[in-house]
């Protein structure tokens, strides 16, 4: 149906010192998951979920027939096809509020005069913001740039992205970025949307930065992300930046600092960015290590300041990437060089215990969950998978089961017997 719309390898250092099962520990053994393969559209053989609102919307992305990639949602079991919104090929959404507004971006059928592949479709044309509201779609106007980008929206309409700017940026690297998008040539800035009105909202950045990037905002109005120079800074896909930030309602920027380390853009991933941030003003994200290479998932919040979520045991990679209102984070643990040379598990973070979800899914389940992009606050947990099957990477909805009935979970998988996640098949955006 058409709409028209990722160190060292270490556990949590609390876990590790507890000499007995907690309360928090056993709590969240008692939660299993029931998962669901969401599909792709018809053809296709790519799909992933980016978001789950509270009344079970999902948004994501499938790759269709022809190859290309549409933003869908999916509802009760249907999925539904936003096809080209704004005229190109290639589409993604990336997030829903409550009332059904929903954030995403849409190449146009207009060359990109610099071909920057700001959006990763790698077809040369502009990729532009849009959101969808009641079979309504609206472009959202960029800085004066060509392109520009998207989060999840809040109940208040507001929508965080990055927009470009008319203005060439002399720090750019001349070659494209590790992620594939560039060379960049414009500056890009961190954005809030207003739906309803279509004005666009330019937020400040720190000292000596000259770029950035919105990439989520509460319902209070309180917006996170990252800030940097072009030299250090890289928009998505694996977003990095030197500074993970945070802007209070009236837009004030604000440091959350980092485990250590400074943004590394020779390294897939390694920088210091703020993902999430739930209506407690408990953001989540990832943060370099003094080494310089490797990340961890960190929590903020203002009377702790930033702390190290760590990895699972053996994992020297993780990445908090989504969290609700609960405090609940999910995200993905990894061992390996980068997060294209492994297999990821995707995991949650339940009262600071790390579980890795293919832990806690029920026999026959034939997804392997790689990460994890929201959590809504049911529970529900979505990102995607690879079919144990076929090798192709699919979108799902992890349900957490409680008490008595819940099923008996699948046996360990051989990781060794996975593919790297860049050999497996995947659509033109991961």
């Amino acid at each position: 149906m058409k709409l028209g719309i990722l160190v060292h390898a270490c556990a949590l250092i609390a876990l590790a010192a507890a000499p007995a099962i907690t309360a928090a520990q056993e709590s969240q053994a008692k939660v299993r998951y029931t998962i669901t393969d969401l599909g792709t559209l018809s053809g296709g053989n790519f799909s992933q979920a980016t978001f789950v609102n509270n009344h079970g919307l999902i948004t994501g992305m499938s790759t269709t027939a022809e190859g290309t990639q549409h933003a869908v949602a999916w509802y009760h079991g249907s999925i539904f096809d936003f096809g080209t919104p704004l005229g190109g090929p290639n589409s993604g959404a990336f997030g829903v509020n409550e009332s059904g507004l929903i954030s995403g971006q849409a190449e146009t059928s207009e060359t990109d005069p610099y071909n920057e592949n700001f959006c990763a479709y790698f077809t040369g044309l502009q990729c532009r913001p849009f959101a969808w509201h009641d079979g309504e779609i609206k472009q959202l106007p960029t800085l004066g740039g060509n392109n520009g980008t998207v989060g999840p929206p809040n109940r208040r309409g507001q929508i965080p992205g990055i927009a470009e700017t008319s203005v060439a940026d002399p720090t750019c690297p001349p070659t494209p970025a590790v992620n594939g998008t560039g060379p960049q040539t414009l500056q890009f800035k961190p954005v809030i949307w207003n739906f309803q009105s279509e004005k666009v909202r330019e937020l400040p950045l720190p000292a000596r930065d000259s770029v950035g990037m919105a990439l989520w905002v509460n319902d209070k109005g309180q917006a996170v992300g990252s800030t940097g120079t072009c030299a250090n800074t890289i928009v998505p896909p694996f977003a990095i930046g030197a500074h993970a930030v945070m802007w209070d309602e009236h837009g004030a920027v604000r440091d959350l600092g980092n485990l250590g380390g400074t943004a590394n853009p020779n390294v897939l991933g390694t920088g210091n960015v703020a993902f999430a941030i739930n209506n407690k003003t408990h953001v989540t994200g990832v943060s370099v290590l003094p080494d310089c290479i490797n990340t961890h998932a960190f929590l903020w919040t203002p009377h702790t300041g930033m702390r190290d979520l760590g990895t699972l045991p053996g994992d020297n990679i993780s990445a908090g990437l989504g969290m609700n209102n609960l405090g609940d984070i999910v995200g993905a643990s990894i061992a390996g060089p980068d997060p294209l040379n492994g297999v990821p598990k995707a995991v949650v973070w339940h009262n600071g215990v790390i579980t890795d979800l293919n832990t806690v899914v029920p026999e026959g389940t034939s997804l392997f969950l790689l990460t994890a992009f929201m959590v809504n606050d049911r529970g529900q947990v979505a990102g995607f998978g690879v079919d144990l099957n076929t090798s192709e990477l699919h979108a799902f909805l992890a349900t957490p089961q409680r008490g008595n009935g819940a099923p008996q979970v699948r046996g360990p998988v051989e990781l060794e017997s996975l593919p790297p996640l860049k050999q497996l098949k995947r659509g033109p955006y991961f």
